[in-house]
């Protein structure tokens, strides 16, 4: 179990060695990790992880190795999770019957029944069509059916086509480390380049040394001048969370490239739609940086780059209190007009295949947005958008 482990580590590119696994194996036979799995997962997590941007790996990695382990001495007699008992009530409909299930009537209506229910409901309730409950076809609750849906007490997203969700969602930042298995997308960054030599002279000019020396008769006459610097500066805006989690792995490689590319480049998630504030590292979502601080900070030569797939409930583009995880006093696209004036050279990368938008209603209207600046998250779509940003 624990070698696999460690080379599971490595095969993900952590920067494991084997004396640090020998610790592990030394603290384990001291009893620190007493037979708990999250015990282990700790004591692990200290002597194998040097830097934090490696958490995520290494949660990945520990994942796959001991999936549905209770216990590091009994690994055999793994329970049942809770939540997966919680989900075999779910109800399995026919597509006809989902095509019979009709929407409350709108935003408002939904939200003034929701609040409705919460008074009067008294008692746990599952399988209906109108109680918040579970495995039925009520908009409210867990592991139902409903097309215009509040997601309420359920750990991970099914259809797709909630309007509201509330639990507790955490979130983890991209990797900018990531190696890339191809060079092409910091190729396609490159592209978007400027070159400027800024700064002290620190750095020999080759051809005016010989120039100048020459000029001199054949006495040395050395020429510096500025080291020559890309001067393009970015502001990354990053979708994450939900259904973006489908597209970690290349959000991974396009974050590392662009932080090898570029010396001047700021970055922000959002989730679904920016609205008046977003954030810089997921693990503390609350310490949020206003949008407008960001408009006022930085110039309007700053080229944006939101990076999504857009895929959303139209409410939250443009309903206030559309917003899937809080209520929002003003709609997304007042904020994606605002973020768009301030920064006109601004793109879209969608990770979504181009011909599968059409069968996403918001991603039409974050393109027309977006004044058709939405582009595939592929190394075409990259091309592309660096052409665009360009201009």
């Amino acid at each position: 179990m624990f070698p696999t482990f460690f080379l599971a580590l490595r095969e993900a590119k952590l920067p494991v060695s084997l004396k640090e696994y020998l610790a592990l194996m030394e603290a384990m036979r001291a009893g620190l990790a007493e037979y708990s799995l999250d015990h282990f997962y700790f004591l692990s997590r200290a002597c194998l992880v040097k830097d934090e941007r490696n958490l995520d790996k290494f949660d990945r990695v520990f994942g796959q190795c001991f999936q549905g382990i209770e216990s590091v001495e009994q690994g055999i007699e793994a329970e049942i999770p809770a939540e997966w008992l919680r989900a075999l009530g779910e109800r399995l409909l026919s597509e006809e019957e989902k095509r019979k299930i009709q929407a409350l009537g709108g935003w408002d209506k939904l939200m003034e029944t929701l609040k409705k229910r919460l008074e009067e409901q008294k008692e746990r309730h599952s399988g209906g069509s109108k109680w918040i409950g579970t495995a039925g076809t009520s908009p409210f609750g867990a592991y139902g059916y409903n097309p215009e849906g509040v997601r309420i007490g359920q750990d991970g997203s099914r259809h797709r086509r909630a309007v509201k969700v509330w639990d507790k969602r955490e979130f983890r930042n991209f990797d900018d480390t990531v190696e890339l298995g191809t060079r092409n997308i910091k190729v396609a960054l490159r592209r978007l380049r400027r070159w400027a030599r800024q700064g002290a002279a620190t750095e020999l000019d080759l051809p005016g040394t010989i120039a100048s020396t020459a000029r001199n008769a054949g006495t040395l006459d050395l020429r510096l001048v500025p080291e020559r610097r890309n001067t393009v500066r970015v502001l990354l805006f990053l979708d994450v969370g939900g259904s973006m989690d489908d597209h970690i792995r290349v959000c991974d490689e396009l974050f590392s490239a662009a932080r090898s590319e570029f010396k001047h480049l700021e970055h922000f998630y959002f989730h679904n739609c920016p609205y008046e504030g977003v954030w810089r590292n997921n693990a503390r979502r609350d310490d949020r940086v206003d949008t407008w601080s960001v408009i006022h900070t930085y110039p309007a030569d700053y080229k944006l780059v939101f990076v999504g797939d857009a895929s959303m409930s139209p409410y939250e583009i443009f309903e206030p209190g559309g917003a899937v995880e809080h209520w929002n006093d003003e709609a997304g696209a007042a904020w994606m007009e605002r973020l768009l004036s301030a920064f006109p050279h601004a793109v879209w990368l969608n990770p979504l295949p181009e011909d599968a938008w059409a069968y996403t209603a918001s991603v039409e209207m974050i393109n027309r947005l977006m004044a058709g600046r939405m582009f595939p998250l592929t190394l075409a779509g990259l091309d592309a958008a660096t052409a665009e940003l360009g201009r």
